[in-house]
């Protein structure tokens, strides 16, 4: 009897735990433009990216900024845009956090940078990948730090947007990015309806 007892309480132990862990928030970037909202996961095996990320979203960073280079097929680009320079202020730049399993998939979200041979990205821009079928040739040379789990059809208008001979949209598509708190439980009903 007792035996049975002690099932009970750790079972109901178990439930309380699991309904506890299941409503910690965990933040999500948020980002609203003209076509609809994007919500991104941002991914632990990247801190350095995932900091930066909800660091210049709180301080309102790209709130001015737009989709500055978008290519079907390819990826939307938002952030601050390329310079002939490249990216020089110390401040915006960070150290690769490259790992085999976080790829260039459909849907992944990933740091800009120039040339620079460390492979530095630039904090101040973002992209995210278009491409159906992914862009392999880029993993291991830019940053993924997070994936689209809601808004893929945002992007597939914004990357369809009448764009000029530098692939920059004509009319400006303005970002509004921000970080959000979801529970676990609302993260995985959003990886449910992706997959």
């Amino acid at each position: 009897m007792l035996t049975l007892s002690l099932l009970v309480i750790n079972l109901s132990l178990f439930h309380t735990f699991k309904t506890l862990a299941q409503n910690i928030t965990v933040p999500v970037g948020q980002i609203i433009t003209p076509y609809g909202e994007i919500l991104i996961a941002l991914d632990d095996r990247t801190p350095n990216h995932k900091e930066s990320f909800i660091e210049l979203a709180n301080a309102g960073y790209w709130d001015s900024l737009t989709f500055n280079r978008v290519i079907p097929n390819f990826v939307a680009q938002g952030g601050c845009p390329d310079t002939e320079e490249g990216f020089n202020d110390p401040e915006y730049l960070i150290e690769p956090e490259f790992h085999q399993e976080l790829t260039h998939v459909y849907g992944a979200v990933g740091a800009g940078r120039d040339d620079n041979p460390t492979k530095l990205s630039a904090r101040c821009q973002f992209y995210i990948v278009q491409n159906p079928d992914g862009i392999p040739r880029l993993d291991g040379d830019y940053t993924i730090f997070g994936h689209v789990i809601k808004g893929m059809s945002v992007i597939e208008q914004i990357v369809r947007a009448k764009r000029d001979s530098k692939d920059e949209p004509i009319k400006p598509i303005k970002l509004k990015v921000q970080v959000i708190q979801l529970s676990h439980s609302e993260l995985e009903t959003m990886a449910d309806q992706i997959n």
